[in-house]
């Protein structure tokens, strides 16, 4: 060889060898970062601020069970855990809130951060602060100083300050009520659905809006049993006439229908048990990350009216890392459950400008200035930026309506009081009506909630504000120039509705609308979830006699979708011998049909297409009849109303001034969405008869700095992209990145015998043991216990 060749190879080696050691050297110094941030799982801590010890037992699965002297105790720690635990998604979630994430970020997150300022919710919070009662305001107090105490007890801050090069900021007791407001930033669409119907009736009209955005529909399964009679009548020609429409004028983007932010819960009477006790069941569908929305707790205290012995409150659910509360679970008396209520709770106000100058504003027969709130939105390596928010006397202005005129947002969230701690008292509630005395002044989000206690009682309100409107109904922007249209306040807690042991012994709620009239005024339309899969469950609820937990976790595992058994029929009637014989791709999708169940499972190869062809005929019809809907508001999406009336209604009768220009039949128009599943299907890679329900319904449960960071660096700490079973319209509401964020089955008084599951581990630390426990178990719907295991690990926190 070569002697300059040879003398090359060897530097070369060298090089190699040395880039080698580095990188080495490189990943055991972040190794051992790392390791310094893990939590503190045995020995002894000291926590000022202690009146007496308390010890923090851990089982398997990392869950703890906190006994101390007092409430007080029991929370600092539990924030002292949360801290060590999931400090750096406790900042992230008040961050959110604030408009303060470009701080961490950078400038990809200001655009999200001005998002949030418009509410202004740090302020708000600071309001909302003052206003705590004294003993929440202890608890808060208690929470924060052990979450500083846990954070500082960690020998290095948590390791994704060390990948943002940042150093975490302490915790105040603003910050908890910023969690709250996240929350309800992530529950609530902040006008869009209102948006979207205005579009509809500004552009088309109200005999459009019946028609497209029914608010009964005949398939409703609402609790009281109330359903529309009949589908509105569908608009004439007169309204709409696609005949005259060019196939341009009628194309917009295809949206997919993805599944809302909600919940499932469902509860029987002990007549239908087999224990006798009754059984509630609970599934709080998020949008899936690591760590996971909730971290599991049991709490133990004694009363303060009993002698020091074992503990007289225990206390076993779920918890929000950066509230001091138990969100739900049971307290061994009661058992509660929320879902997303989707009840009115923020109004578009359309505000009059002043023709002369728009920075005035019209308020009955006066001018009135528009507020500019400045927001300093600080942004790393980068000029802090200085937001303007324009401020009427209803709220934020949040975007121009019809007539260029500006539309404010009018938000329960705003007001005094709006988020408050007094669900704690839900702790030592002892039958169901004492829970829904505390639900209802709660300041949260709006929420169903299902209570069941030891006496054998279910039932049903809502929890938290619901606003007391005068003048209108609150389903489109109206103008409050004249002070005829307006908030009385809220709702007193006797104006709730309430449903309490019906006599069918069974209670339910999907996001749907669960009343009718006159409560269905009182709670308003907040864009309720489509209702199959209400109607699933309450059809399963029926036939459950004898019923034990393993019997309600089989409900909320359905994957049964009886909505599309009519779309399977209509696509094989689509697909007619001559239709076939034309096309070597449809006899394929013909001969999938054969296997159909109607099952979301993860190796069904038919179910898949059915979906689809639902949602492509669903484009061809809805995009050309809506699409100047798009252009008066661009955020316009119909696949938050609730279509599938309509559309059965239109496919039945045919109507052609209503069909898409761009065909000259309606089986034309299907035979064109029969083909267009095969098509999506193989430019996503996939072949029909081979493409399984799990191989498009894969897990994507990521961790937040995943998006930020290089997947060689970031991808362990995602969770395993495993084939999911469900879908948005089944009881096991299953997507890549949204579905069940925690579920769980209990009798109040029977804990030992209630099953929980929840996807990722407690701790937020990939290198925790704990940081996957469990996952598996809720990837496979297995059962695992609600209450917390044999002791594995224990800590004791001293004074």
């Amino acid at each position: 060889m070569n002697p300059i060749v040879r003398k090359s190879l060897r530097w070369g080696a060298v090089v190699v060898a040395l880039v080698l050691i580095a990188a080495l050297a490189g990943a055991g110094w972040f190794y051992q970062q790392m390791r310094r941030s893990l939590p503190q799982l045995d020995g002894t801590a000291h926590v000022s601020g202690l009146t007496h010890p308390v010890t923090i037992e851990r089982d398997h699965a990392g869950v703890p069970t906190i006994q101390g002297g007092n409430r007080l105790d029991v929370a600092r720690a539990l924030g002292w855990l949360h801290a060590q635990e999931r400090y750096f998604q406790m900042d992230l979630l008040r961050r959110r809130a604030a408009g303060e994430l470009a701080e961490v970020f950078g400038a990809e997150a200001v655009a999200l951060d001005k998002s949030a300022r418009i509410h202004g919710f740090r302020r708000t919070a600071r309001e909302n602060l003052a206003l705590l009662d004294p003993a929440e305001r202890a608890l808060l107090d208690a929470y924060t100083a052990g979450v500083n105490a846990g954070l500082s007890a960690l020998e290095r801050a948590p390791f994704e300050y060390l990948l943002l090069q940042t150093d975490p900021a302490p915790w105040l007791a603003e910050d908890s009520l910023l969690v709250g407001f996240a929350m309800a930033l992530e529950l609530h669409d902040e006008g869009a659905y209102e948006r979207s119907l205005t579009a509809l009736r500004d552009t088309l009209g109200g005999e459009a809006a019946n028609f497209f955005a029914p608010l009964l529909t005949t398939a409703d399964a609402a609790l009281d049993g109330s359903v529309a009679e009949s589908s509105p009548p569908m608009p004439s020609s007169r309204v709409i006439d696609l005949r005259h429409r060019t196939e341009t004028d009628t194309e917009v983007a295809s949206i997919d229908a993805r599944p809302v932010t909600g919940s499932n819960s469902f509860a029987l009477s002990g007549a239908h048990t087999a224990s006798g006790a009754p059984l509630l069941a609970n599934d709080i569908h998020l949008q899936l990350r690591v760590p996971n929305a909730w971290y599991r707790a049991s709490l133990q205290w004694p009363a303060t009216d009993k002698p020091a012995g074992a503990p007289s409150h225990t206390l076993t659910g779920i918890t929000l890392p950066g509230l001091p509360l138990v969100i739900a679970g049971s307290n061994g008396h009661i058992v509660w459950g929320f879902t997303n209520a989707y009840a009115d709770v923020g109004d578009l106000v359309v505000v009059e400008p002043n023709i002369i100058s728009r920075a005035l504003y019209k308020r009955g027969d006066k001018l009135v200035e528009f507020e500019k709130r400045h927001e300093l939105i600080r942004v790393k390596d980068a000029e802090p930026i200085d937001y303007v928010v324009d401020w009427t006397i209803w709220g934020p202005v949040v975007g121009i309506g019809n007539k260029t005129r500006p539309l404010a947002y009018r938000w329960t969230a705003h007001l005094p009081g709006a988020f408050n701690l007094s669900l704690v008292e839900m702790e030592t509630a002892h039958t169901t009506a004492e829970a829904l005395e505390v639900a209802h002044r709660a300041g949260m989000p709006a929420q169903n909630i299902l209570v069941a206690d030891t006496a054998g009682h279910i039932a049903w309100s809502i929890a938290g504000k619901l606003p007391k409107r005068v003048g209108y109904d609150g389903r489109f922007p109206v103008a409050r120039t004249y002070g005829d249209r307006y908030w009385d306040g809220l709702l007193a807690p006797e104006e709730i509705p309430v449903i309490s042991d019906p006599a069918s012994g069974r209670l339910w709620t999907a996001n749907n609308r669960v009343i009718g009239e006159p409560g269905l005024t009182l709670l308003g339309d907040g864009g309720y979830d489509r209702p199959p899969r209400a109607a699933r469950i309450r059809d399963r609820l029926s036939t459950l006699e004898g019923a034990t937990p393993a019997d309600l976790l089989a409900v909320q595992l359905d994957v049964e979708a009886p909505l599309l058994n009519h779309w399977k029929d209509l696509l094989a009637a689509t697909l007619t011998p001559e239709a076939v014989k034309a096309k070597n791709s449809r006899a394929k999708l013909l001969r999938q049909l054969e296997n159909w169940t109607a099952r979301a499972d993860v190796n069904d190869t038919s179910y898949g297409l059915v979906r689809s062809f639902r949602q492509q005929t669903a484009n061809y019809v809805f995009n050309a009849i809506l699409a100047s809907c798009t252009q008066q508001y661009e955020g316009f999406g119909w696949h938050q109303f609730h279509y599938e009336q309509p559309l059965r209604v239109l496919l039945q009768e045919r109507p052609s001034h209503l069909l898409n220009p761009r065909f000259n039949s309606w089986d034309e128009l299907l035979l064109a969405a029969a083909d267009a599943v095969t098509n999506q299907l193989v430019d996503q890679g996939g072949k029909v008869g081979k493409t399984t329900w799990g191989d498009r319904n894969r897990a994507q449960i990521h961790h937040p700095l995943a998006r930020s960071f290089p997947a060689w660096l970031t991808g362990w700490m995602n969770l395993p992209a495993d084939p999911l079973p469900g879908d948005s319209i089944t009881p096991r509401v299953q997507r890549p990145d949204f579905g069940a964020s925690a579920r769980f089955v209990v009798s109040p008084g029977r804990e030992s015998e209630g099953i929980f599951q929840m996807p990722g581990g407690q701790s937020g630390h990939p290198l925790s043991p704990f940081y996957r426990e469990g996952h598996e178990a809720w990837v496979k719907g297995t059962p695992a216990p609600f209450l917390p295991g044999k002791t594995e690990h224990t800590l004791l926190l001293q004074p």
